[in-house]
């Protein structure tokens, strides 16, 4: 039963999050939004949407080892993962024009991110914050991006390595409500078959969602980041790991906080906070030499990640 309900939740939260992306991104463009801004927050959001999801309801089901688990367990995985099996498949190139402003927004939320979570106690006020953040952070690409002229090049690619746009309205409408649906329902079985599992293996619900739930809902930016870097669109690649982790920290944080304020669990060591300050330092690194992430760096990430997993594991 608990294996059902991970992969039926899994099944869903990736269904939900295809279906809802999909459905949006189309809507918005009948309603002429511009391409920038579906780029920026519908793209962004929907890939992200499994773990701001997963995390709410866990923070609701009383289980706050699995929200703040989920965040930054996901973290680390779409670096040392994600972006590793991405330069594997084809060396991850960035766009100079935006590297050095998306890097630093990531390494200053990451910061910030990780000193609320060490204080222990995350309510509203942290919540806000991050929002306040998240917002500050899409209005100024959106400015900067307009006024270099960019806006069309960059997200009308994306969006066309993301999904494609359903031909009627109705579709789309009914893939948002679907989607959104079946993403609720995932995260629910998803949390509960977790939390099961956790008291099965004799393992804190921290360490399930740094590992089983983080890697899970990370699975629609490993497939979106593939498929980008095997059409070779490696730049769409590593935006896409920036703003996910992005609005991880600033989105999926900061609502969950808003929601359900919550106590982090002891669990959750100085450790898992490290690794994802390291990674977050070593993708900026990977992608300053040369502004590309190369199959050598990627394979390296890879170790990285296996070898955090172990780490993490013998301790759990």
């Amino acid at each position: 039963m608990i294996l059902i309900s991970l992969l039926s939740g899994l099944l869903l939260l990736w269904l939900g999050g295809e279906g809802f992306v999909r459905g949006s991104v189309a809507v918005a463009m009948r309603l002429n939004v511009s391409q920038l801004m579906i780029g920026l927050t519908l793209v962004g959001f929907g890939t992200s949407l499994p773990e701001l999801i997963t995390s709410v309801t866990a923070a609701l089901a009383g289980t706050p080892g699995l929200a703040v688990g989920n965040i930054v367990g996901s973290n680390i995985a779409n670096i040392l993962l994600v972006l590793a099996v991405a330069a594997l498949i084809k060396p991850v190139s960035s766009r100079s024009e935006a590297f050095y402003r998306d890097t630093s927004a990531l390494a200053a939320a990451t910061v910030i991110g990780t000193i609320f979570i060490l204080f222990g106690d995350i309510g509203r006020i942290h919540g806000l914050i991050l929002l306040a953040g998240l917002a500050a952070y899409i209005v100024r690409v959106y400015l900067t991006e307009k006024q270099h002229g960019l806006a069309n090049i960059k997200l009308t690619d994306k969006a066309q390595v993301v999904r494609p746009k359903p031909e009627t309205l109705l579709v789309a409408i009914t893939l948002v409500i679907g989607g959104l649906s079946a993403v609720i329902g995932g995260a629910w079985l998803f949390v509960f078959g977790a939390t099961k599992l956790a008291l099965v293996w004799g393992v804190s619900e921290t360490f399930i969602g740094l590992s089983v739930v983080a890697v899970g809902t990370s699975l629609p930016e490993l497939v979106i980041t593939g498929v980008a870097s095997f059409r070779g669109r490696s730049d769409v690649a590593l935006g896409n790991i920036i703003g996910s982790n992005m609005f991880n920290i600033l989105g999926v944080l900061g609502v969950t906080a808003l929601t359900v304020p919550f106590e982090v669990p002891p669990e959750l060591s100085i450790f898992d906070l490290l690794v994802m300050l390291a990674a977050t330092a070593l993708l900026i690194a990977c992608a300053a030499t040369g502004k590309r992430v190369t199959r050598w760096e990627g394979g390296g990430l890879l170790v990285c990640y296996v070898v955090f997993m172990v780490a993490r594991a013998s301790v759990a």
